[in-house]
């Protein structure tokens, strides 16, 4: 009896269970068109639209080949199909084509054309042919990414009129943003160095429901690389050695990583370093950026020199290093954990602009402003777990420590007293995230949980230079603060029909600030010693993708985000760039923000492929400056001045909306390895003031763009492109940065304008074999004079690079 039963369980496993799925190996998502063939092609079948075929007809002993397109050939016997992989078959993409698949919508990887956000990936391939000095400047790439520079050593990334902490960053899905992160620019994201980063995704639009605070005008994913497992018995060594020249600023960049690794265990060690001196202008442009003096200190006393080449930017260059080590252990095909330790610092660095800037007088006003060593450590385990269970798939589960160390450095000309505030921040931070796919392998149910803690320190000091006496002052936020973010999330993929698909998720954020104001209370007469804050925000997203054809495929969403304040907007002392004397303001709450985006795609036979997106924000209690009183008085003295009072408050409305167009033509019928490529960006946006008059948003950028002519035969790519800007008018500044000449030029009026500007560039890039690349740019041949609106330095003039890269 136990052998017939034995029997029947053998013969309807066999005859009922006939049907394989095989599936993409890391969206999980069916693969339709999948041809199945045995080796001498006799017998075959084909995957339908919920990637199924019938095996029926291949003996169990024979071997089914499965063959797509867009992935890797793979061989089976039907018997191991059958028992081993329970008719279940996993095939991974090519290389080439994992730019279609995206990590940042849900943090598992998802299929591009799936997800109706629009996301912008930047590949490792063409970093390699642009060489980014930064990762600022990686992103910048991109075409969609304004970058804002108030100095060599900066970087602030704009996306669609939203900046600094209204953005997010993650790097390994670890959260990069801090408690510290201003309204102002930023220059953070350069620490993260661009030769350890592998893939960049970058989400256009608010990523709440999955990031939570700040994810409001974008998220930046910076994905690293990780170590490789050797595929037999020996030991797998892999790396590469970079160094790099360039002649606007005299750039020396050293790079080299080296990968060890066995079946289970993978290591990867990797180091940076760059040098950079003074940056030099272009020629061409307006008079107003010209560097025409400085200042030194000689024997005692602060000299202004008259520089001998107005386009010499004194006092611009700066260094710095980075160092990563990661471990992989992978004991089966279950369990996978990852271990990062990043660390990167830079050497002081000027803040440009503030060297720039003159009193009423037309005097420089600063002897001395300089940042210190931007110090940043990451140490991150992240664990994957593969599943088949009635919870999840697969999951991730995330936890890290980071510390950032900063300081800003400022002495006023012909005062001997340095003042020096210094900011260290702890950060833990653990997450866990799943994935279900449910009894449609198409619908896909992504949940998660996160807490996130940040503790802040800050000091503050005066040094004499001259005789030493040192003494404490003010420092930039309360000192021993803290905020703390506990969120949980839910999102899904859902197929509604063959042609149309839904997103859409929902989350609940908690947020905790305490801030102790008792030290600045011995410099200042706060009416307040502490703020605790404690609000719970809930934000949610819907989107719907229409496969319209082969051809047209369009896209709609509407989705939530919000941005808790953070310590610097509720404790920060300082005197801004106007005069004024910003202090802080216990009494806050978070801003939210609506937006509404539609998109369609058109792709003509992968020969013409055309990007549209329009879309609409509303950023209600928006978290802005504006006049404060203190004990019923609107000014302060500090350090003996007197400043006119502010403070960041609930007290706007903003709205942006743009239109963003990209197209990739595609001309290998008139001339194999040639295309071009083109981007451009329309973003307008107001704020509402306390009188109810509409001002223009400060981080709505002037429309922007550029173009490429690739072109690849053999061993060599050659990439002719230009980059431009429009002009923005008195009338187009925000009221926020328009009274500030030195970061902008001056009209025939005399009004400060930001100019419109552009420059037109060549990369080649020479494969000589496997282990060599060569690569050379020639950026601004014209020689423009220019400044990207807002920015406080000017960009490099004719520049000219030279890389080289040995891979083994």
């Amino acid at each position: 009896m136990r052998y017939l039963t034995l029997l029947i369980l053998l013969l309807s496993s066999t005859t009922f269970a006939q049907k394989v799925t095989v599936l993409d190996a890391d969206t999980r998502e069916p693969i339709p068109g999948v041809t199945l063939f045995n080796q001498d092609k006799s017998k075959s079948a084909l995957t339908n639209f919920d990637g199924q075929a019938d095996i029926s007809a291949f003996s169990a002993s024979e071997i089914i080949i499965f063959s797509e397109v867009a992935h890797r050939p793979t061989r089976y016997p039907k018997d191991q199909i059958a028992t081993t992989f329970k008719f279940k078959v996993f095939l991974k993409q090519k290389e080439n084509t994992l730019g279609e698949v995206v990590l940042s919508a849900s943090k598992f990887a998802q299929s591009k054309k799936n997800i109706s956000q629009k996301i912008v990936g930047i590949s490792s391939d063409l970093v390699a042919l642009t060489n980014p000095q930064t990762s600022a400047d990686l992103l910048e790439k991109s075409g969609q990414v304004f970058v804002q520079k108030t100095q060599l050593g900066g970087g602030s990334p704009i996306i669609r009129g939203f900046a600094t902490n209204r953005l997010l960053i993650t790097l390994d899905g670890v959260r990069f943003n801090t408690a510290i992160f201003r309204g102002g620019n930023v220059q953070n994201v350069i620490s993260i160095d661009p030769f350890t980063v592998d893939r960049t995704e970058v989400i256009l639009g608010p990523g709440s429901v999955v990031y939570g605070s700040d994810a409001v005008g974008g998220v930046l994913n910076f994905y690293t690389k990780r170590p490789k497992f050797s595929r037999n018995d020996k030991l797998a060594v892999s790396g590469n050695a970079f160094a790099r020249l360039s002649s606007a600023n005299q750039e020396n960049t050293g790079h080299f990583d080296i990968s060890l690794g066995t079946k289970k265990w993978a290591f990867l060690t990797s180091a940076s370093y760059s040098d950079f001196e003074d940056q030099r202008q272009g020629s061409n442009g307006p008079s107003d950026f010209d560097r025409i003096d400085f200042v030194r200190r000689i024997n005692g006393e602060d000299v202004v020199l008259q520089n001998e080449d107005v386009d010499d930017q004194i006092g611009s260059g700066f260094s710095s290093y980075s160092f990563a080590q990661k471990i992989r252990f992978q004991p089966n095909s279950l369990w996978d954990f990852n271990l990062s330790i990043l660390y990167s610092t830079t050497s002081d660095y000027d803040r440009y602009d503030r060297l720039f800037q003159r009193d009423e007088n037309d005097q420089l006003e600063f002897a001395e402003w300089f940042f210190g060593p931007q110090e940043w450590f990451l140490s991150s385990l992240q664990i994957n777990k593969e599943g088949n269970g009635k919870l999840y798939d697969r999951v991730q589960a995330t936890a890290s420590y980071q510390y950032f160390e900063e300081s800003r450095n400022d002495r006023r000309f012909g005062n001997n007293s340095l003042r020096t505030r210094a900011e260290r921040v702890n950060v833990f931070s653990g997450s866990l995230d799943f994935i279900k796919t449910l009894r449609n392998p198409r619908n896909k149910l992504f949940y998660g949980a996160e807490y996130v803690y940040n503790h802040v320190n800050s000091n503050g000091s005066r040094r004499d230079i001259e005789t030493g006496a040192f003494e404490l002052t003010s420092t930039r936020y309360p000192d021993g603060s803290d905020w703390q973010s506990l969120a949980a999330y839910v999102s899904g993929q859902f197929q509604l029909s063959p042609k149309l698909k839904l997103n859409t998720g929902l989350r609940y954020n908690q947020i905790f600030i305490f801030a102790d104001f008792r030290g600045n209370n011995l410099f200042f007469d706060f009416p307040f010693e502490e703020s605790n804050l404690s609000f719970g925000n809930v934000t949610g997203s819907a989107g719907l993708n229409y496969f319209l054809s082969k051809t047209v495929t369009l896209k709609t969403n509407l989705s939530t985000a919000f941005r808790a304040p953070n310590i610097d907007d509720l404790g920060k002392v300082f005197d801004s760039d106007d005069g004024d004397l910003v202090i802080p303001n216990p009494d806050l709450r978070e801003e939210y923000a609506y937006n509404g985006e539609v998109g369609a795609f058109f792709n003509f036979g992968n020969y013409i492929k055309l990007d549209v997106n329009a879309y609409y924000t509303i950023l209600d209690d928006a978290l802005v400056r504006r006049d404060f009183t203190l004990n019923g008085s609107p000014v302060l003295e500090d350090n003996g001045e007197v400043f006119d009072i502010e403070a960041i408050q609930n007290a706007s409305t903003s709205q942006i909306w743009g239109f963003e167009a990209g197209i990739d033509i595609n001309l290998a019928k008139i001339t194999p390895g040639l295309k071009i490529t083109s981007q451009y960006n329309i973003i307008r946006g107001t704020q509402e003031e306390e009188d109810g008059s509409l001002v223009p948003v400060r981080h709505v950028s002037p429309d922007f763009g550029n173009t490429h002519l690739i072109y690849s035969r053999g061993k060599w790519t050659f990439d002719a492109y230009a980059v431009y800007n429009a002009q923005f008018e008195f009338e187009d500044l925000s009221p926020e940065i328009n009274d500030r000449p030195e970061l902008f030029a001056r009209d025939a009026n005399g009004d400060l304008f930001a100019p419109r500007w552009h420059t037109i560039n060549l990369s080649a890039q020479f494969k000589l074999n496997q282990h060599w690349n060569f690569t050379a740019n020639l950026e601004n041949i014209s020689d423009q004079r220019y400044r990207s609106y807002s920015s406080g330095i000017s960009a490099a003039g004719r520049n000219f690079i030279l890389a080289a890269n040995y891979s083994f």
